[in-house]
């Protein structure tokens, strides 16, 4: 009696051996389109977009001079540009540092109490807003905030006019009304990135153990001493987490800008406009580089201080 010979592999199980044998083909296989991907879409448009802030423009041609040079970041320094810069990174930390402190609440409510139906609740209170779109809320705050809008007609309605106008009232950062002044622009970029600081932020708390909360009442440290030196250090890592997200999107947002508030420029309506209207392209490179270099000044400085240990 003979055997019949085995059929010869597959091609699948000819590849499949080849894979178990060498793991490494398949793990390159696998990162092969991500990386590329990343690498030439994302940095490849970021080192062309720096080697473009290296030309110049001809003032009187407009024609793109390719040459190396440090002229067009040297406008940069012009009191028009960098009023530009100082006014987007003062916004940008004014919006962070009012989201930490609306978020801190709202995050540790849910982290230490909410349960269930109100966690599901808390979830989606919060990710509700980011569902809809985008130039959608800015117009509803735009009219919300108008002269004739709902803000003015409370006021109004609780014999608080006065108070609106004193605050309109208010050098540099009042103006004819909410809508057409810092204090409208600040009011809707902190409305519309607090989600992106009280995720992280919730996160961060809900990795605080509760034995160290008891461990501190035991010990008779009172509720403003257990916040100090035990709730806040550990809720850092969520906090500059939030920060991120909220410093480097006012940094390079440019619609809620030209949308709520006066003629001023920040750099995202300044990249635009030298873009699109002046046909600037090296000074836009030039301006979109500074948020670049300003955030990784920023996380080093954040990994400097070990705050990203925990996350």
């Amino acid at each position: 009696m003979t055997v019949a010979a085995a059929p010869p592999s597959a091609p699948l199980d000819r590849l499949s051996d080849l894979f178990w044998r060498r793991p490494r083909i398949l793990l390159a296989l696998l990162l092969a389109p991500p990386l590329l991907w990343l690498g030439i879409v994302y940095l490849g448009a970021l080192f062309a977009l720096l080697a473009q802030s290296f030309f110049s423009i001809d003032e009187f041609s407009g024609v793109i001079d390719r040459s190396f040079t440090l002229k067009t970041y040297a406008e940069l320094l012009r009191p028009a540009n960098l009023d530009i810069i100082v006014r987007t990174v003062l916004m940008a930390a004014a919006v962070s540092l009012a989201s930490i402190a609306i978020a801190f609440p709202i995050a540790y409510f849910a982290a230490r109490h909410a349960r269930g139906r109100w966690k599901a609740a808390f979830y989606l209170c919060v990710m509700l807003p980011l569902w809809s779109s985008y130039l959608v809320k800015i117009y509803a705050w735009k009219m919300i905030l108008a002269k004739e809008g709902i803000v003015s007609w409370a006021a109004a309605g609780l014999h608080l006019g006065w108070l609106l106008d004193g605050i309109l009232g208010l050098p540099v950062i009042g103006g004819p009304s909410l809508s057409i002044s810092y204090i409208g622009t600040f009011l809707v970029f902190v409305y519309v990135w607090l989600p992106f600081m009280i995720l992280p932020m919730q996160a961060a708390l809900e990795r605080v153990p509760a034995t160290l909360l008891e461990a501190s009442a035991d010990l008779g440290a009172g509720a403003g001493q257990t916040f100090r030196h035990v709730i806040l250090p550990l809720a850092i890592p969520g906090i500059v987490a939030g920060s991120i997200f909220t410093f480097s999107l006012t940094l390079g947002d440019y619609i809620v800008p030209q949308i709520i508030g006066n003629s001023a420029n920040f750099i995202g309506m300044a990249v635009y406009q030298q873009q699109g209207t002046a046909g600037n392209i090296p000074l836009a490179a030039a301006f979109a580089v500074v948020p670049i270099v300003i955030m990784m000044a920023y996380l080093w400085f954040a990994k400097r201080m070990g705050a990203f240990d925990a996350l």
